[in-house]
């Protein structure tokens, strides 16, 4: 045997430390491409600042992006390298060493990609909790409720359009959607016939909307805007037109806003059921 000193795993004479080279490569690139993601890429992330909730989506998938992104270039540059460094000469036909595995390495990637799952699983517990349901339907019966003083909304989904009713407003409902700005909305989201989603993409909220259940969903938008509702669980033949915009506006343009439909659908709100928070209307009876 020979007793030139190598120990066992070290690379051949006149071969770099690959390992070595590689680490340094992806530190490197980690170290260069996290503050671009963090604080380039991140704050333009959907879908924006149009409400509290949808800052919240943004800071979520920078952290969630910020967070791939080292595993990412693992992958991607371990694949470049061994494109490179580890290619077969033209013409040869080499057999590698044989790998029976590597106790060290296992015990390290079970470990950080353990880590990785479950602090993913508790930020995302947090966040949920902290945010109110971060502008998703949280059901009837929501696990927090943001504090002070709501306006309640129904959002009613029906075959093909929504509609929404105002029940502080006595009870009008309007063929479109328009918020005060800086205040925080309860959106209470049911459907009349079949399941909808309704889906407000620049104010960060989408809720299911079922018939016979009260979807609960809270939003505070913070900037005066136009946004787009739509349908976002397919509904039926005319499921893609079921969309419009819906308005931010002012206290003061608000209050003159729904004091006009008040006014204009005074005809209608008297001929609509009492405001309840589920409508399930019998179906049509055929006759024989």
């Amino acid at each position: 045997m020979s007793s030139s000193g190598a120990s066992a795993g070290a690379p051949p004479v006149g071969e770099p430390n690959h390992l070595r080279r590689f680490l340094t490569i992806w530190i490197v690139a980690t170290l260069i491409a996290l503050p671009l993601v963090i604080f380039v890429l991140g704050p333009e992330l959907p879908p924006g600042h149009g409400s509290e909730q949808a800052t919240g989506h943004v800071t979520d998938n920078t952290v969630l992006l910020a967070m791939g992104t080292p595993v990412l270039l693992l992958v991607t540059i371990y694949l470049l390298y061994a494109v490179f460094a580890f290619r077969q000469p033209r013409g040869g036909v080499l057999e590698g060493p044989a790998v029976r595995g590597h106790q060290g390495l296992q015990t390290a990637w079970i470990v950080i990609t353990s880590t990785l799952v479950l602090s993913l699983a508790a930020y995302a517990t947090v966040r949920l909790l902290g945010d109110e349901g971060a502008g998703s339907g949280s059901g009837p019966t929501p696990l927090t409720v943001p504090p002070g003083k709501k306006l309640p909304v129904q959002v009613i989904a029906q075959q093909w359009a929504f509609t929404y009713r105002y029940p502080t407003y006595g009870g009008v409902e309007t063929t479109h959607l328009e918020l005060p700005v800086d205040q925080m909305v309860e959106l209470h989201v049911t459907s009349l016939d079949v399941i909808h989603s309704f889906w407000a993409y620049q104010l960060g909220v989408k809720a299911d909307a079922n018939p016979g259940v009260d979807n609960v969903a809270f939003v505070e938008p913070t900037k005066i805007q136009t946004f787009e509702v739509h349908c976002a669980e397919l509904c039926g033949i005319w499921h893609g037109g079921m969309f419009d915009h819906g308005h931010v506006v002012s206290a003061a343009d608000f209050e003159t806003w729904i004091h006009q439909q008040q006014v204009t659908f005074a005809p209608a709100t008297k001929a609509l059921p009492k405001y309840s928070k589920t409508y399930l209307p019998e179906p049509t009876r055929r006759g024989e």
